[in-house]
This record gives C-alpha cells, structure tokens and sequence, in this order.
C-alpha cells in the first residue's frame, strides 16, 4: 500500500492496483522526484497530468503538494477503479475536487484534451518501446504552459526517452532500477531589430 508522503493529505494510505499489472513508484523515488519539483516551484497552483496513472498516486502526491488541477489518465479498467478511488479519497482530505480520473488511452486522451499543463508525469510500463514513449511526448508539444516540466519514469536499463523535435533534456536522476528523466519544451526566442 503506497501513501501520500508530503502535504496537505501527507500520510493518507492510498489503495494500490491489485495484481502485478501496474508498478507502483517507491516512496523513495516519489520523495526524491517531489523534493525537485517543489524545488524548481513546480507544484504550487499547477495544472497537472498523469499519464498511465495506474493507482494514480503521483498524481494524488501532486495535489497534496499544491496542484490546482490533477487528470489521471488510465486504461486498463482495475486500475482506473483504484484510482477513481483514491482521487476521492484525496479529495476528501483536501476538501476540494483537484483529482479527476479518465479511462482511455494516453493517445485518446490526449487527442480530445489539449491543456496546457504546468506538469506532466508519465510513468509508461518498462516493457513499452521507444518508439511508443516518443509517440506520447510528440502531441505535448504546444500544450504546455510557460515553464512546463515533464517527467518520464523509465527502467535504468532503458535509455534516455527519444526527445521529439520542441522538447529537450534538463537532466536525470538514477534511483537503483528506475530513472527519472526531466524535459522542457524548447520556446523559439523572439528576434528583435
């Protein structure tokens, strides 16, 4: 069972995924991934979107940190359930509707939903392709807002995401098996005369 460690909800016992379908990220890593994101300003009144949420927790850790905002998005129907859940709970205990959960795909959704986000968090199954993790960062580009950060959890074993054309690397952080990978969009610079 995972918990959201900081906040206004810090300490909540969230429900996990039944089954192994989803991996859950460790408190450690969430620790260490909300200490950066809290220290580049990240999280105050942001909008935020999880991608392959499973039980939602990131998301979830989000809110109790100070997102205004929160879409989980998730397929596979149990863990939609789970965070559907745990997005009431959370609400619950900030006693506001920050967290909302979507069943479909990451391409559905994002084909119908178009931000901006301040945040996005993706945290895509190890197993998925490369090719696949580029296909779901290409439709973020344009929609998101000014200093906007994304973060993709990978294997330490997978290499560093293919960035699409409008995104760049701000850097990475190894936390045994899993890596954390932060990307900007890349904004042209006005030209003056």
């Amino acid at each position: 069972m995972s918990r959201i460690i900081a906040g206004a909800a810090g300490g909540l016992r969230l429900t996990s995924v039944p089954g192994t379908g989803t991996r859950p990220t460790t408190d450690r890593v969430k620790e260490s991934l909300f200490s950066r994101l809290e220290a580049w300003g990240m999280l105050t009144d942001a909008r935020v979107l999880d991608l392959f949420a499973g039980s939602g927790a990131l998301g979830c850790e989000a809110a109790s940190r100070g997102a205004a905002h929160v879409d989980l998005v998730e397929r596979d129907s149990k863990a939609l359930k789970v965070a559907q859940a745990n997005a009431r709970m959370l609400n619950s205990a900030v006693g506001s509707e920050k967290v909302v959960a979507h069943r479909g795909s990451v391409a559905t959704y994002l084909s119908a939903h178009h931000g901006p986000w301040d945040l996005v968090l993706a945290d895509p199954p190890y197993p998925l392709p490369e090719h696949e993790v580029t296909a779901f960062l290409e439709p973020l580009v344009g929609r998101l807002g000014p200093g906007a950060v994304i973060m993709v959890e990978r294997s330490t074993r997978s290499p560093q995401p293919t960035w699409p054309q409008g995104l760049h690397l701000l850097e990475s952080s190894k936390h045994g098996e899993t890596t954390l990978w932060f990307a900007e969009e890349v904004h042209a610079e006005s030209v003056t005369d």
